[in-house]
Order: structure tokens, then sequence, then C-alpha cells
């Protein structure tokens, strides 16, 4: 099973909008697959959720399952500040650790409004998920300029950007 995890809470996201492009291309290559979307987190789940509430908050723990359940996860993730979300990080310091992603696959999508994709963004994500256990796929596919290319309708007509996230799609199949 592999969950596709859109990388922002912000509502009606880039992001998502990749995410769900990305769990089309999984359907084509007929995989099971199941989509995260952190716009999805409870408002109170960094109060009531984390530290010493870990394991009691019924909406925090079942995103946190969706991300258990997976043998594989692509992180699509916006460049926010020379990084990637915060909200993403705190979602991942809420995992079970050690355990939550560990031993797992993971495949990373990077977006930005900018002409570098997010890359500062996902060598962040990159270093925190191998410390956690996590192993990277290198063929990170990063979207520049993503606010010229994406339709309003969620479609990425860009061929080149198509190309790349099917090659990594198929790679991460196949790992």
């Amino acid at each position: 099973m592999i969950t596709v995890i859109s990388g922002t809470n912000r509502p009606n996201s880039r992001a998502r909008q990749v995410a769900s492009l990305y769990t089309s291309l999984l359907d084509e290559l007929q995989t099971p697959h199941q989509l995260l979307d952190l716009a999805e987190l409870p408002t109170d789940f960094m109060t009531e959720a984390l530290y010493h509430n870990a394991g009691r908050h019924a909406g925090f723990n079942r995103l946190v399952h969706l991300a258990e359940q997976a043998d594989k996860l692509v992180f699509v993730v916006p460049e926010y500040n020379c990084s990637f979300p915060g909200v993403l990080k705190t979602f991942i310091d809420g995992l079970p650790y050690p355990g939550g992603i560990r031993g797992k696959k993971a495949a990373l999508v990077g977006l930005s409004a900018g002409q570098q994709g997010g890359i500062l963004a996902l060598n962040h994500l990159t270093d925190i998920l191998m410390y956690l256990g996590t192993t990277v796929l290198p063929a990170r596919v990063r979207l520049p300029g993503i606010d010229a290319h994406l339709t309003k309708t969620g479609e990425l007509p860009h061929p080149l950007f198509l190309q790349l996230l099917r090659e990594q799609a198929a790679a991460l199949v196949s790992w």
C-alpha cells in the first residue's frame, strides 16, 4: 500500500492537487494507494494529540494510521520559506517513535512558485526521513514555477513534469 501525503494543511492547496494527480498515476499502474491530506488534521492536534496526549486523539490517530499502514509513502511538499511546511514537521513529530514510518520507503515531490522546485524543502525533509529510518528514493521530482503550470482544475499539462512524475511513480512501485 502506498500512502500519498499532501504536505500542507492549507485548504485547496496546489500540493493537494498534485497529490491527487499522483494518485491517478498510481491508478494507471494498478497499485493500491490512499491519500493522507494534512488539511484533514484536527485543529487542536498540536495541543491535544502530541507528547503526553499521544495516542489519545481519534482524529489525529486516523491520519497516523494511514501513514503507519503504508509500505511506501509519497510526500508532495510545497516550499514554505525555503523549507517545508511546519505542519508537516509537526505531523511527523507526532508519529510514534521509534516506529511510525521507520523502515518504509518514500518518494518526494517538491513544488514551488520559484525556480528551484522546492529543492531546499526536499533536502530538509530527506535529512529528517533518513534520521527516522525511512529510505528515500533518489529520484526526487521538483516542480518549479508550479503556478504557471497547474491549472485551476488541478491538471498539469506540462509534458516534462508529467513524465518525471510517471517515472518516479513507476520506480516507487517497482522498488
